[in-house]
């Protein structure tokens, strides 16, 4: 379906701002992409982008069709997977705790659609950052960073590149500047994260050969991880934070990622189940579902995170 594909190159061209890194996201020639732009153009009769020479925005007639064309997307696709699947089904209930920023801001859409895909299941969720035991509580799965405590977990990979980044907002940056190393962290308002009676106060970064640690010291500390982003989109400070949590803050401009010539920590993401007797036909569909999901969104923001650069004070 070549409209399908045009509307694809569309919200990518919306999103990134930029045909060059759509065609190469898409593996498509740049002109095919701007033939695409031009195609919707002439169908709408209007234009949808304002061009200059390094990028492009949206007119008043792109964002109108944008708000409609996103969910239109996503229900053809839905439907189109609803057919190929045909009537083979997953049922039962699926119960399930993920962690509250990545569970509130990027799985539950996700989750919606899986439970779309699979009608018979009915899902019991809890968004929680504490760390839920598995062997007592009446869950079948964890959504989980880090590695397992216990070894006799069985850990399923969901995404085993993602990493920390420092990011804050535009309005932060505007008032403060950014850091341009590290070690400048002790010159900023810094936002953490606490777990338990334990406060993620070190700060590992990688280049290279080089590894350095920088202790964060004072600032506003949340035990929910939603907290802390939201802290950091209303531009109270600089935080550490999953890639996969503010990666669609980053994309949306609403957070900007720093330091990006160091590597943050590794902040890989599991599908956690009790035992191997537990892995399920719907546990392995859903790691499926949400391993694909996971690399497209990583890819994306990875790819936008090299166009941009590192943020310079």
């Amino acid at each position: 379906m070549r409209l399908l594909q045009d509307l694809h190159i569309f919200l990518s061209t919306a999103r990134l701002g930029n045909l060059t890194l759509v065609a190469k996201q898409l593996n498509l020639t740049p002109a095919a992409t701007s033939a695409a732009i031009k195609r919707l153009e002439q169908q709408l009769g209007a234009e949808l982008f304002v061009r200059s020479t390094r990028s492009l925005r949206l007119t008043q007639a792109g964002e109108l069709f944008l708000s409609h064309c996103q969910p239109g997307v996503e229900q053809i696709e839905l439907g189109m997977q609803l057919v190929q699947q045909g009537r083979e089904q997953l049922c039962g209930e699926l119960r399930l705790a993920m962690p509250s920023d990545l569970g509130r801001n990027l799985l539950l859409d996700w989750l919606d659609q899986f439970n779309q895909l699979h009608p018979g299941l009915s899902l019991r969720l809890s968004v929680t950052d504490r760390m839920t035991d598995l062997y007592k509580e009446p869950l079948d799965a964890a959504i989980r960073y880090g590695q397992p405590a216990d070894s006799g977990m069985v850990a399923l990979v969901l995404s085993g590149s993602n990493h920390r980044v420092l990011c804050a907002a535009p309005s932060y940056l505007e008032r403060y500047g950014a850091p341009a190393a590290p070690a400048d962290l002790s010159q900023h308002h810094c936002l953490r994260f606490a777990l338990k009676d334990s406060t993620h106060s070190n700060w590992t970064f990688y280049r290279q050969q080089q590894t350095e640690t920088v202790v964060i010291q004072g600032g506003s500390v949340a035990d929910d991880g939603d907290v802390v982003r939201r802290w950091l989109v209303s531009g109270r400070g600089i935080g550490f934070k999953s890639l996969l949590d503010v990666s669609e803050d980053i994309l949306a401009g609403r957070l900007v990622p720093m330091c990006t010539d160091w590597q943050g920590e590794a902040a890989p993401l599991h599908l956690l189940v009790p035992g191997r007797s537990q892995l399920t036909p719907v546990i392995q569909a859903l790691r499926q579902f949400l391993s694909e999901r996971l690399q497209q969104q990583l890819q994306l923001v990875l790819e936008l995170i090299a166009a941009s650069g590192t943020v310079d004070r």
